[in-house]
């Protein structure tokens, strides 16, 4: 457990080794989960004042979803659309990658305080925004941020897009 915990604080601290090393480790998918599953939990615990054990369970699965398809939409435009000479990546090494980048969303808990629940959900947000810039580049093997930088803008994009979908179809209520 120790190890899970040192992993989460060394990928919220932006470590660049700490990417590289779950890029490479195949075994560490269901650690990758279990970060994402944290971060979905603390959000959803934080949110349970306004939406209840439906907003803890939708915002759990919410996140996962979120995981999965962000991890889809960034991995296929960053090897087919903005891939460099080095771009060399698998799904499961970006998937692992990004969701050791959903670290910091485990202070998302510090919502349940009605006072700090936006500034939380602001600051988890742009931190979560950097983590996932270095796993992209680190994943990818991009040999600048600038291409990381644009490959999550348009991700995040597409992303949105297909969260609106889902909510517009009925299919949720967290976002």
């Amino acid at each position: 457990m120790n190890e899970f915990v040192s992993r989460m604080w060394r990928a919220a601290k932006l470590d660049p080794v700490l990417y590289e090393e779950v890029e490479a480790d195949k075994t560490l998918m269901s650690q990758a989960l279990g970060v994402v599953l944290l971060a979905g939990l603390a959000a959803g615990i934080s949110g349970m004042g306004r939406a209840g054990l439906g907003g803890l369970i939708s915002g759990t699965l919410w996140g996962i979803l979120a995981w999965l398809v962000g991890s889809l939409v960034m991995y296929y435009v960053g090897t087919r659309w903005f891939a460099d000479e080095e771009t060399k990546a698998d799904f499961g090494e970006l998937l692992r990658t990004l969701g050791f980048a959903a670290s910091p969303g485990v202070f998302r808990i510090l919502g349940v305080i009605p006072s700090l629940r936006w500034i939380v959900f602001w600051v988890t947000s742009l931190w979560m925004i950097a983590t996932t810039v270095i796993a992209v580049r680190q994943a990818l093997d991009y040999s600048t941020t600038s291409r990381a930088v644009i490959v999550c803008l348009v991700g995040f994009v597409i992303q949105i897009a297909l969260g609106w979908v889902f909510l517009l179809a009925g299919c949720g209520t967290a976002f």
